[in-house]
C-alpha cells in the first residue's frame, strides 16, 4: 500500500495578497517548489496541485484524468460544491461518451461564425446599457449597471430566458458559486434552478422559438433532468464569467492608463487586448478539478490512480517562458492566444467565442464613449468576490 505524501492545508480559492490581479501568494509559493506539489483541502482530503503551465496543459488534454466529479476521490472545496456537482451533473462534470453527446447537442449555438453573427445584436445591447446608465447621472457601479446587465441579456437572448427573471437567476447563481453557502441553502438553490429551467423547458416544447432552450425542448432523447442540468450550466456560466471578468478587465485598465490609452488610441488591439486580460487575470482562480483513473507521471511526480489534483489556470498562465518578459505585468500589445483561461481539452470552455466577443464590444465601447471614465474608490475600498468559484468585483464605483 502506497502512503501519502505529507501535505500542507489549502483553501480553495486561496487569499489574495497586496496585488488583487495576482494569483494567491500560496499558488505560487508551491510553484516555486516545484509544478506538481502535494497538498490538503479543507475536508481533509489530498490532492496534487498543479501549477506549470505544460503539467496544467497535459492535465487537461490527457483523459486519464476524469472530470467526472462522481468519481471517488474527486476533489472538492466544500460539501456545498460536492452536493451541487454530483446532482444531476451538467456535461463539464461528467466524460466522454455522455459528455460528448450532451456537449454536441448546443455546439453550433457557440460557434465562432453564429457568435459574430450576433455583433451587431451585442454592441445593440452594449450601447443601450450604456445608454441608461449615463441617463441617470455622471456616476454608476460598473458591476450592477454594465458588467452584469450586458451578458446576462446576452445570455436570455441566446438560451431563450425571459430577462424579466434576472434577479431570480443571478440570485440563485450567486449562492451556487459561492463556495461559503450552507449546503442545504445550496441545495435548495440548487433545486429551485432546476425547477425554473425544467418549467420553462416544457413551455418551450409546447411552443419552440428560435433559441437554445426550445431546441433542447423538443428533442426526443434528452431527458427533462439533462436539459435543466445544460441550461443552468449555460445560464450560469454564461452571466457570471463575462461579468466579473468585465468588470475586473475595466479595473485593471483604469489602474494603468498608459494601456487604456492603447486602446483607445488604437481600436484594433481590442482583440489581443481581450486574449492578455483573460490571461491576466483567469478569474477561475480556484482551479480545475480532476481524478487519476490510472496511474500517471506528471511533472517529474507520480500521480497514482485515486488521486485528486487541482490545475491552477492562473498560475499557469503566468508562465515567463510561454509570455515572454514580466508576464506578472499587463501588455495589451502581448501575444497572449496560448493562455488557459478556459482551460483545454476536451471540456475547454464551450462559450469563449461568445465571451471573447462581449468582451471586446463591451470593453472598446466603454473606453470610446466614457473617455473620461474613472474609478472613484481607492484601491482599500474595493470588495473583492473571494468566496466563490469565479472571482470578482463586489462591485466597482466609477463617474466618468
Amino acid at each position: 500500500m502506497t502512503s501519502t505524501p505529507t501535505a500542507p492545508s489549502l483553501t480553495l480559492p486561496a487569499a489574495h495578497g497586496s496585488c488583487p490581479f495576482d494569483p494567491p501568494p500560496a499558488y505560487g509559493l508551491a510553484g516555486r517548489e516545484g509544478p506538481v506539489t502535494a497538498a490538503r483541502l479543507p475536508d481533509g482530503s489530498f490532492c496534487w496541485l498543479v501549477t506549470g503551465y505544460s503539467e496544467v496543459r497535459a492535465v487537461l488534454s490527457d483523459q486519464r484524468f476524469s472530470a467526472d466529479a462522481r468519481h471517488p476521490g474527486f476533489p472538492f472545496p466544500s460539501p456545498a460544491r460536492r452536493a451541487i456537482a454530483t446532482n444531476n451533473p451538467s456535461f463539464v462534470r461528467i466524460d466522454d461518451p455522455e459528455h460528448a453527446r450532451l456537449r454536441r447537442m448546443v455546439t453550433k449555438d457557440f460557434l465562432v461564425k453564429r457568435v459574430e453573427a450576433m455583433r451587431p445584436e451585442i454592441q445593440r445591447i452594449v450601447d443601450d446599457t450604456i445608454d441608461r446608465m449615463t441617463a441617470r447621472g455622471s456616476a454608476a457601479d460598473l458591476v450592477a449597471d454594465f458588467a452584469l446587465p450586458v451578458p446576462s441579456l446576452v445570455i436570455c437572448l441566446l438560451l431563450g430566458v425571459p430577462y424579466e427573471d434576472h434577479e431570480l437567476f443571478q440570485t440563485l447563481s450567486r449562492t451556487l458559486l459561492d463556495n461559503t453557502t450552507p449546503l442545504e441553502e445550496a441545495r435548495t438553490a440548487q433545486r429551485e434552478l432546476h425547477d425554473y429551467l425544467t418549467g420553462l423547458a416544457a413551455a418551450k416544447a409546447r411552443q419552440p422559438g428560435d433559441d437554445v432552450l426550445s431546441r433542447l425542448a423538443v428533442r426526443e432523447d434528452l431527458e427533462p433532468a439533462e436539459i435543466a442540468a445544460t441550461g443552468l450550466l449555460l445560464l450560469v456560466a454564461g452571466h457570471e464569467t463575462t461579468a466579473n471578468m468585465t468588470a475586473l478587465a475595466t479595473l485593471a485598465l483604469l489602474r494603468r492608463p498608459e494601456q487604456a490609452a492603447l486602446l483607445r488610441s488604437d481600436p484594433g488591439l481590442v482583440r489581443g487586448a481581450v486574449e492578455e486580460l483573460l490571461r491576466y487575470l483567469t478569474i477561475i482562480q480556484s482551479g480545475l478539478p480532476r481524478v487519476a483513473t490510472e496511474d500517471i507521471e506528471l511533472g517529474g511526480t507520480l500521480v497514482r490512480a485515486g488521486q485528486a489534483v487541482m490545475c491552477m489556470l492562473s498560475t499557469a498562465n503566468r508562465d515567463g517562458e510561454l509570455f515572454g518578459a514580466d508576464p506578472d505585468e499587463l501588455d495589451v500589445e502581448r501575444d497572449a492566444r496560448r493562455h488557459l483561461a478556459f482551460g483545454f481539452g476536451v471540456h475547454q470552455c464551450l462559450g469563449q467565442p461568445l465571451a471573447r466577443v462581449e468582451l471586446q464590444i463591451a470593453l472598446e465601447t466603454l473606453l470610446r464613449r466614457l473617455p473620461a471614465l474613472r474609478v472613484t474608490a481607492a484601491e482599500d475600498e474595493l470588495a473583492y468576490r473571494t468566496e466563490t468559484v469565479v472571482y470578482g468585483l463586489v462591485s466597482l464605483p466609477v463617474a466618468w
